[in-house]
Formats: structure tokens, sequence, C-alpha cells
């Protein structure tokens, strides 16, 4: 919320400027460079060993956000701008994924600074009321399993697991990693960029800007299957995390606080989107059974991402943080994939 906020009141001060050079060259090169540290951490066959429960759930989130995004455009078309579609394809990005994503999609459709400032606006207030809300449920996740004839005993094995990754991952971080770590960054940014350059355009979605992150983050998940992922240990994804703080802090600078008065509906649309999403969780959750561990932090790592999805696991047991972060990188991943199909959905409907 202070990334976000914190450079929109600056720039509408006067304090700091809403359009800069350093901006362009920050979501240019900086984004791919931390699409391709947060995904290089994703260990795909972790998440599926985490019982095919996890899996439904957080899958579920996804297609909630989804459908629900054109659901809520089609109730409330009439009270939003003509161009809302593209930020919207934004926000589901950031729904899916997380802050890169967000950036990402939007560019990829062209939404303009301005549209993308007010729906950081939404986002954040929206997504935040969902995640106090999973927070307060957290406290009393005993009594909701027992309600659900749930089987915890995956969880318990499952935190044991945890504790034996990070001892297994962390290590004090050298001179040389760093180097390696900016040298994967900044070099595999630079190449997904001259590629997808020389890549055409497809239809109205996919621009050279799409090209570039679909190429960063298919080289982030092939990366995480060799040697290379070792380097998560010594903070590559912190590092990813700092560059996604300047991202946010690029936006944030460009939003405009006044749209929301002038589109109270917008307020409306994201109740709207994340009620389609909170609705089809609760119903495949009962419907399988499944601990609500699964469905907050499944949730929570399609909405917040891999940086509020730790807080909420966390609230569960300290040892599950990184299950939000696992869960929130693979949020980072499909994100890039499941956000375009929205933004198709959202541009039929627009």
């Amino acid at each position: 919320m202070f990334a976000y906020f914190i450079p929109s009141i600056l720039s509408s001060l006067h304090i700091i400027p809403q359009n800069a050079p350093i901006y362009s060259a920050i979501k240019t090169f900086v984004l791919p460079a931390s699409l391709l540290l947060l995904t290089l951490a994703v260990d795909i066959v972790g998440i599926m060993r985490l019982g095919p429960k996890a899996v439904i759930m957080f899958l579920s989130g996804t297609v909630g956000i989804v459908i629900g995004g054109p659901i809520a455009l089609a109730l409330f078309h009439n009270q939003l701008p003509e161009d809302v579609w593209k930020g919207m394809a934004a926000l589901a990005g950031s729904w899916i994924g997380g802050g890169a994503n967000f950036i990402a999609i939007g560019k990829s459709v062209g939404a303009t600074d301005a549209m993308l400032g007010t729906m950081v606006i939404v986002d954040v207030l929206v997504a935040n009321i969902w995640t106090g809300t999973l927070l307060f449920l957290a406290g009393r996740y005993q009594t909701i399993d027992n309600w659900l004839k749930a089987d915890n005993s995956a969880i318990e094995e499952l935190k044991h697991k945890v504790i034996a990754f990070q001892e297994k991952t962390n290590r004090v971080a050298t001179v040389t990693d760093y180097m390696v770590i900016m040298m994967l960054a900044f070099g595999g940014s630079w190449l997904a960029y001259l590629a997808g350059q020389a890549l055409p355009p497809v239809g109205a979605i996919i621009s050279h800007t799409t090209w570039t992150v679909i190429i960063i983050t298919t080289a982030g998940v092939i990366l995480s299957f060799t040697k290379v992922k070792t380097y998560e240990g010594a903070g590559a994804s912190k590092l990813g995390t700092i560059m996604l703080y300047l991202l946010i802090g690029v936006i944030g600078a460009h939003a405009d606080l006044t749209a929301i008065i002038e589109y109270p509906m917008l307020f409306g649309m994201g109740l709207s989107w994340i009620a389609v999403h909170i609705i089809i969780m609760l119903t495949v959750m009962k419907l399988i059974k499944a601990p609500l561990f699964f469905m907050a932090v499944g949730s929570q790592a399609n909405v917040g991402g891999a940086a509020s999805a730790p807080i909420v696991a966390a609230a569960f047991h300290p040892a599950l943080a990184s299950v939000g972060v696992m869960l929130g990188i693979a949020g980072y991943v499909l994100g890039t994939y499941a956000a375009l199909i929205c933004a198709s959905l959202l541009r039929m409907v627009g």
C-alpha cells in the first residue's frame, strides 16, 4: 500500500514527476528482470506434492479471477470508461500473478498510465479487504475445518517438508552470487526484449511487450529445473522483489486519485469481481472438503501474490510462510498466461 500510495501522493503534490524517462526504462527492463528472478524459484514438482486439493484450490482461484472480470464488466459496463477493459486486464494480471504481471499485461493491451494508476487504487483497496478477511478466518481454521470434515494431516506433513527445504537452500550470499543473479536478470531481460521486438504482434493482445514477458517467464520456468535454481538460496527472489517495488512505485507515480471520485462504480466492479472469485473458492472448498489453509493461501496467492500469500500462510503456522511464497511465485508464472485469456474475454465484453 505504501509503495503504491506514497509515490501517488508525492506526484499529486508535484514533489516528484508523474512522467520521467527513468520510469520507461524501469518498465522496459526491470519488469522482465523481476519476472525472471521471481519465477526462478518456482518448484512445480513441489507444488504438485502439496496434494491435489492445494492445486485444485489454487487453480479454482485463478478460474474465479478469469471469469469474474468479464462478469463484473458486463454488470457495470455502462457506468465505466470505454477503455476500462484494458485496465481490468492489467488488474487480472495482478490478481492472478502480481505487480509485475499487472504492469506487463497493462502494457501488452495498451492501457494508459492514467488507467493503470486508477486500477492500482482499486487493486489495493479491494484486495486488502479480502486479505484482512482471510487473516481473520485463519485464527478460526480448526472450527471451519471440523465443520467441513477436512483432513489436516497433510498440513502437518507439509510443515516438516517446508522446514527441511528452508534449511537445505538458505546460504550466505557472496559477491559472486550477486554478480551471477544480476547477470541472469538483466542479461535475460535484454535478450527477451530483443526477441520480443523481433516477433510479430498477434491480434490486439499479443504485442512485442507480451512476447517479452512470455519469453522471460518461460525462461525462468526452464531455469527452475536446473542448478541455477540454487541461487534462490542466495536471495534471487528477494532481489526480484526489490525490483518489483520499483515497478510498483513507478505505477503509483502515475496514479490519478481523482479518477475514483469520477468513477465510483470502479469499486462496485472490483467488489463484484472479487465476489465471483470468493464464491467459486468457497464452493470448491466445500465440495472437495479442502482445509481452510489451502483455500486461504490459494486465494491469496492469486489475489495478493508472493508478497502477501506468505503473510496469510504464516497466520496458520510460521513454518508455512514459504508455501505462500511457492504458490505466489506459481501465480507469477500462471498470471502471464491466464491474464491474457482474461484480457481476451474482457475485450469481447468491452
